[in-house]
C-alpha cells in the first residue's frame, strides 16, 4: 500500500497539518451554513483544537486550553460546543477513550468505524460499507433497529511498526 492511500494519521511522510486543519474548518463552515447552524467562536476553537492532532482529545483538555486563551471558561461551555460539534457531526467521540476526533466527512459513512494506534495513539477514520450491511443484516434478522454505532480497531500504525 502506498502511503498516498493510507489514512493521513498514518502516514510515514509529512503532510501540512496546517492546510488539515484549515480544510477542516472550512468543510465545518460550509456544512453549518448549509444547514442553517449558528458556527460561534467557540464551536469554531474548540472544532480546531480537535483537529490540531490526529490523537484524541479530552474535554477537559480542550477546557484547559480555552482557559488559558480566554481565562475562566467553565466545564459547560466546552461540553455545550461538543454537543453542537457531535450533533452537526463535525467530530466523533471514541468511546473507550471518552475523547474527540474531527470528522473526516469524506467517508459519508453513518456508523464511524476507528483504527487506534495503541503505541502513538493516532485515530484513523475508515470507511467500510461492506461492515455497515453485514451488522445491519445481522441486527435486521432478529428485530434490531440500530440507533448508533461505533467501531473501534486497536492495533500498530504502520511507522509504531516499523519500530
Amino acid at each position: 500500500m502506498s502511503t498516498d492511500a493510507l489514512p493521513i494519521a498514518f502516514t510515514s511522510h509529512a503532510h501540512d497539518h496546517k492546510d488539515c486543519v484549515r480544510e477542516a474548518l472550512a468543510r465545518a463552515e460550509e456544512h453549518c451554513h448549509r444547514h442553517g447552524l449558528r458556527f460561534t467562536r467557540i464551536r469554531r476553537r474548540v472544532l480546531e483544537l480537535i483537529w490540531q492532532s490526529h490523537t484524541p482529545t479530552k474535554a477537559y483538555d480542550l477546557l484547559d486550553r480555552i482557559r488559558e486563551e480566554r481565562g475562566g471558561a467553565a466545564p459547560p461551555t466546552v461540553y455545550r460546543a461538543l454537543d453542537f460539534l457531535l450533533d452537526a457531526g463535525l467530530v466523533h467521540r471514541i468511546e473507550s477513550l471518552n475523547a474527540f476526533v474531527g470528522c473526516d466527512a469524506a467517508h459519508g459513512d453513518r456508523y464511524p468505524k476507528f483504527l487506534i494506534c495503541r503505541h502513538c495513539h493516532a485515530v484513523a477514520e475508515i470507511a467500510g460499507p461492506a461492515v455497515d450491511r453485514a451488522i445491519a443484516n445481522e441486527a435486521r434478522k432478529v428485530g434490531f433497529t440500530i440507533d448508533r454505532e461505533t467501531i473501534e480497531i486497536r492495533g500498530l500504525c504502520q511507522r509504531c511498526a516499523a519500530g
